[in-house]
């Protein structure tokens, strides 16, 4: 008889859909089971009774959104825990505290055996293809479904990166998978994608980079190539390559493919020759087009952070590139939340770096007048912009305006002890409540003055000039 199988994603942010989910829906359909998928939680779903619910889990600091949809799908099983299943990154690496807050043991780690899942089978999930019919019925659409091939030429990695939790969630590298017959077998059942996307950690690490980038030429994605529509097909090894594991015979390989863009991360000032060398390689091998990730809030301080953007802003004009730079802020692999600052960072100027982010979309562009503009000509005149309020800095446009030049003329005015005062202030005083009351408790005056620019419109302060005077 069909089981009624649920497969739900928690209500966070996501730009890719839950490989996960689409290969656990596979194996559910290949055995005659009903599967149904929300994106968060909905009343009105098609069965009341579910034989299994499957919770799939991404980062830690989606926590409550996480835990708050465990809890709501637990009263769909009238108590029977047992047919709930908790997955992924999140349930990998806090496991035990989802326990204690959900009475329910995760999954950890990659799907292999059906039996993974508490089924009498010996079907590997991890092996499944996936399901690209699973969100035609479901509100919630993802980038790229109809359009891409989503999968693995290797996994795990070779590294044990603490900011980075692939050594826990995949501890044993695997150097190869033959993704052509995975490919074919999704093209035979759902049509030609457009574009391939890999989402290998480490794929540079692999002794076989040779034979996967001859399975991906094999695949039509050969240099050049073009589609039906005579577009370019387009290879994104999406979790990027590592910039310590390159090499020029690597990066003919790679030339070989229609990789757009390539991802190198620049993760910390020390790497600084190697990533170069690694840019230069790019340029040389006609690579054009680059995304770099660029980690910070962790070892690191804004001054290095700000050196690390300037490196791709003069690579792209040295060697004609266009290498869009998107910061990531560190949070820890335990962490519930995004508020963690390491501590050579400080309140302030993370919500800086994220106020002109959110003006940029997330992106920092590759052309020099507007990075110079956005993020300062200097190291010193960065950590000056990080200091402005936040209308001010998510209002610049190519020009200062009066009430800008104002603020940086009175910032320039204090000394070294009176924007350690004044930076205290801002940091201590988030709330604009609190940032009134910190203004009628300092005595000096010019610090008074600037942080009139800090209150808002709708926070009126009737006595200010009485006050600053």
């Amino acid at each position: 008889m069909p089981r009624n199988i649920l497969l739900v994603e928690p209500n966070y942010p996501t730009k890719f859909p839950p490989l996960g989910l689409m290969k656990i829906s596979a194996y559910h359909k290949k055995l005659g089971d009903n599967v149904h998928f929300i994106k968060g939680f909905d009343k009105e779903i098609p069965y009341t009774f579910w034989d299994k619910i499957y919770i799939a889990t991404l980062f830690t600091y989606n926590w409550k959104t996480t835990i708050d949809t465990i809890k709501l799908y637990k009263d769909l099983v009238r108590g029977d825990i047992s047919r709930i299943v908790v997955g992924g990154i999140l349930a990998t690496l806090m496991s035990e505290e989802i326990w204690k807050e959900t009475g329910i043991i995760p999954h950890r780690g990659l799907l292999k055996s059906a039996k993974d899942l508490g089924e009498d089978s010996d079907l590997i999930i991890e092996d499944m293809i996936p399901d690209y019919e699973l969100f035609n019925e479901s509100s919630h659409e993802y980038n790229l479904i109809s359009d891409s091939y989503f999968g693995y030429s290797t996994r795990g990695c070779i590294r044990k990166c603490s900011f980075c939790g692939v050594h826990k969630l995949e501890p044993d590298f695997l150097e190869y998978k033959d993704i052509k017959p995975y490919v074919n077998s999704i093209t035979q059942l759902y049509g030609i994608k457009h574009n391939l996307v890999l989402f290998d950690n480490n794929v540079l690490a692999s002794d076989k980079f040779g034979n996967i980038i001859s399975d991906i030429c094999d695949l039509g994605f050969k240099k050049g190539n073009k589609n039906r529509d005579n577009t370019k097909c387009y290879v994104d090894f999406n979790q990027g390559v590592d910039a310590r594991k390159i090499t020029e015979n690597k990066f003919k390989l790679l030339s070989k493919i229609e990789i757009n863009p390539l991802r190198v991360a620049f993760d910390h000032i020390k790497f600084k020759d190697t990533y170069i060398r690694s840019v230069k390689l790019a340029a040389k091998y006609e690579i054009r087009n680059l995304s770099n990730y660029i980690l910070y809030n962790y070892n690191d301080c804004p001054e290095d952070f700000w050196e690390r953007l300037k490196i791709n802003i003069d690579l792209n004009k040295e060697f004609d590139l266009k290498i869009y730079s998107f910061p990531m802020k560190y949070i820890p692999l335990n962490a519930k939340d995004r508020t963690f600052i390491d501590k050579n960072w400080n309140w302030q100027f993370i919500r800086g770096v994220q106020r002109i982010l959110n003006v940029m979309k997330g992106a920092v562009m590759p052309k020099e007048d507007f990075f110079y503009r956005a993020f300062g000509k200097t190291k010193k005149e960065f950590i000056a912009i990080l200091h402005m309020p936040e209308h001010l800095l998510m209002s610049r446009g190519r020009e200062p305006q009066p009430e800008e030049i104002e603020w940086f003329t009175k910032f320039d005015s204090l000394k070294k002890n009176e924007r350690e005062e004044f930076l205290n202030i801002l940091c201590e005083n988030k709330s604009q409540k609190k940032l009134i009351n910190s203004i009628s408790k300092t005595n000096n005056r010019k610090i008074k003055t600037i942080l009139h620019y800090y209150i808002q419109k709708e926070h009126p302060l009737p006595l200010l000039d009485n006050i600053i005077d």
